[in-house]
């Protein structure tokens, strides 16, 4: 009997230690599979915390230098204009002799003059200063600012300037005359119809490049 009673007690030992091997065994491979979820959860949080989306840019622009040559030709007026320009003869439907486009192929602007002989007639005069109005109030309707000021070139002459800020193809437009022979009036276009703010450096770089030519604008006879 005893020895039976001690054979039972040995097999109840075992079973236990199974059943202990068992649940320790069931125990790590629960431990198992949550910490192979945990890591899979940290690789993905890594993941998309290392992805942060780039914030909207504007393509770079690359500016040409300030470099100037002088306007060669028959015009009865001169100035020194961008060597990164080109000069090309309007030829649009109502241009008129002396009319160019001095164009900047690199950045997609332009200036585009426009020349009126007076002969000595004021009434002339009178009626090309009120086009140039006329011509920028047409981009008023877009424009959130104008300026309008004369500028005292250093040859002694004055110019009127006309600025426009807003979502406008002509930000800077002037004219110049000497009251008697010449009338000339310039403005200066992006083929951009609108403005933003990839844009400005393009705007300033051109008002610079108009300012230097106004400077050294000169009659020719």
């Amino acid at each position: 009997m005893r020895i039976i009673s001690y054979l039972k007690l040995m097999i109840l030992n075992i079973e236990q230690n199974n059943i202990y091997l068992y649940l320790s065994l069931f125990n790590f491979m629960k431990f198992l599979k949550i910490s192979l979820i945990l890591i899979y959860l940290s690789g993905c949080s890594n993941v998309n915390q290392g992805f942060v989306p780039k914030p909207k840019g504007y393509q770079r622009i690359d500016l040409p230098e300030h470099v100037f040559q002088p306007l060669i030709g028959t015009f009865p007026y001169t100035f020194e204009y961008s060597k990164f320009a080109e000069v090309l003869v309007d030829k649009s439907p109502d241009s008129e002799p002396y009319w160019i486009i001095v164009n900047y192929p690199t950045l997609n602007a332009k200036i585009q003059f426009t020349y009126k002989p007076l002969n000595g007639d004021m009434r002339k005069l009178d009626k090309h200063v009120a086009d140039a109005y006329k011509l920028a109030a047409k981009h008023q309707v877009k424009a959130t600012a104008q300026t309008e000021y004369q500028l005292q070139l250093k040859n002694g002459k004055k110019v009127i300037v006309i600025e426009l800020e807003g979502e406008v193809p002509s930000h800077y437009q002037f004219y110049a005359t000497d009251t008697s022979k010449h009338y000339l009036r310039g403005a200066v276009y992006l083929n951009n119809a609108t403005l933003n703010d990839s844009l400005s450096p393009i705007v300033e770089f051109m008002k610079l490049e108009t300012r230097h030519l106004i400077e050294t604008l000169k009659w020719k006879n």
